[in-house]
């Protein structure tokens, strides 16, 4: 009796994915179905080789084949490889996870698309030449936090100045407010076009985006102050319930 031939066995080894069209995905914990000519659709994609023959994907007890990513975003994929049809929400995730699985025609439109581009080009760009934003927004929330027992609301003092003579125009107001150094967080100055409304707006809309709810008024100084508080001094107020 002679040995069966190699190849043979290997391809009847692969037949089974190749005749079954659907497939079943686990994506970081969410399942979807769909088939592997969709799958496949970008032939240079990291998406198809992960279905090549035989597809590179481990599976979970259930027998889907498991991508260990964020299975939210996956959708707006999965919707793209099937219609063509291009995400107008939560596009910076999806680019994510556009750049994650080398889709380069997606990724191209996502970066085309106004909101992506205002985003990217112009908010982004701008939150580059405020030194210490994102280490300053942090700062707010850790603060909040600290100040939120027993309470429904915290607030600390934020001092904005955009430019460099505001820093030494209003440096004695600063020492005025040294009683409560410890909750003021300043921003600035900068170096672009953006306002103070601006950032004020950018660090409500960061906030916020972290599931925070928080407010923004200008800062009421006492009689001692020399100058508008409206100017520089603002309050970020944290409501908790």
């Amino acid at each position: 009796m002679s040995l069966p031939d190699i190849k043979s066995a290997r391809k009847l080894a692969v037949e089974p994915f190749q005749q079954c069209s659907v497939v079943q995905l686990n994506v970081g914990g969410q399942v979807y179905t769909t088939t592997v000519v969709t799958l496949r659709k970008f032939p240079n994609s990291k998406l198809a080789e992960m279905f090549s023959v035989p597809p590179k994907l481990v599976k979970d007890t259930e027998g889907r084949f498991f991508i260990d990513r964020d299975g939210t975003h996956f959708r707006a994929i999965l919707e793209y490889l099937r219609s063509e049809e291009v995400p107008t929400k939560n596009l910076l995730e999806v680019h994510k996870e556009a750049m994650y699985y080398d889709i380069k025609s997606l990724v191209k439109l996502l970066e085309e698309s106004p909101q992506f581009f205002g985003e990217k080009v112009g908010r982004q760009q701008f939150l580059s030449h405020v030194s210490n934003y994102h280490e300053n927004l942090e700062v707010l929330i850790r603060v909040g936090r600290a100040e939120a027992m027993a309470s429904r609301y915290s607030t600390i003092i934020m001092c904005v100045l955009k430019t460099e003579d505001d820093l030494v125009r209003y440096s004695d107001a600063m020492v005025s407010l040294d009683t409560r150094k410890e909750s003021i967080v300043s921003f600035g100055p900068w170096n672009a076009q953006a306002s103070v409304e601006d950032l004020l707006d950018c660090i409500k809309m960061d906030i916020e985006v972290k599931g925070y709810k928080v407010s923004i008024k200008p800062h009421s100084t006492d009689k001692g102050f020399l100058f508008k508080s409206h100017d520089y001094f603002y309050k970020l107020t944290f409501t908790w319930w």
